[in-house]
């Protein structure tokens, strides 16, 4: 049974993302502020966090930067929002998709289904892709050059391992949204570009020639040279 990690300030919402989720089998963990959901992470078992962005003390712009110090469990943040720089601002520290209340409970099923098939069923032995002086590991979701390591988030891990596996082939916008997520029919194509940028900047700062080999194909998309 897969756990979901429910964080919003709102009791109602909680009882009403419980209502949705329960009944298809997975089973739920509560907290209403972001220092509980952190202590949470640390001490259970979580395959999804389904995150409020509106939530006092520490809000889930926060706490979804501060849960990515922690793990790489997939990230949900739900905005009341229509704002497209609050959806990239959630992208950029570290979330794998958001849903714009109010919402549907097909459409909330539909994105937690496609977050949650991107888990691991089961450990298996360490698998190292080389590419170049670079080493992806899909066990530990990280981006290794020499001594230096970079830790990358659901979505990330999955564009960087379609383009190191195909070196020197264009893939569109399109092609890596489908990559990333097992759907696009609700999710922005510019929301690749968001995780692209946050991306380099994060290997950027990790001292990753990064510029060398993840190149834009101007009006097409991307490649790993």
């Amino acid at each position: 049974m897969q756990t979901i990690l429910l964080v919003d300030d709102e009791i109602r919402m909680l009882e009403l993302l419980e209502l949705f989720l329960i009944p298809k089998g997975y089973k739920c963990l509560k907290a209403q502020n972001g220092k509980e959901a952190l202590r949470m992470i640390t001490d259970k078992e979580v395959s999804l966090v389904i995150l409020d962005v509106m939530m006092p003390v520490m809000d889930g712009w926060e706490t979804c930067k501060e849960i990515r110090k922690l793990s790489v469990v997939p990230i949900l943040m739900l905005t009341a929002r229509t704002d497209k720089s609050d959806v990239v601002k959630g992208l950029n520290v570290g979330a794998d998709d958001y849903l714009t209340k109010p919402f549907d409970d097909s459409e909330l099923l539909a994105r937690v289904s496609a977050l949650i098939r991107r888990i691991p069923i089961e450990k298996v032995e360490q698998t190292i892709i080389k590419r170049d002086e670079y080493e992806l590991d899909t066990n530990s979701y990280t981006l290794n050059l020499y001594e230096k390591r970079v830790l990358l988030t659901m979505k990330e891990f999955k564009i960087i391992e379609a383009l190191i596996k195909n070196p020197m082939r264009t893939f569109t916008r399109e092609q890596l949204l489908l990559v990333a997520w097992d759907y696009h029919s609700s999710t922005d194509i510019r929301t690749v570009d968001s995780h692209i940028r946050n991306l380099r900047e994060k290997l950027k700062k990790s001292g990753f020639p990064t510029d060398q080999f993840l190149i834009t194909v101007w009006g097409i998309g991307y490649k790993w040279k």
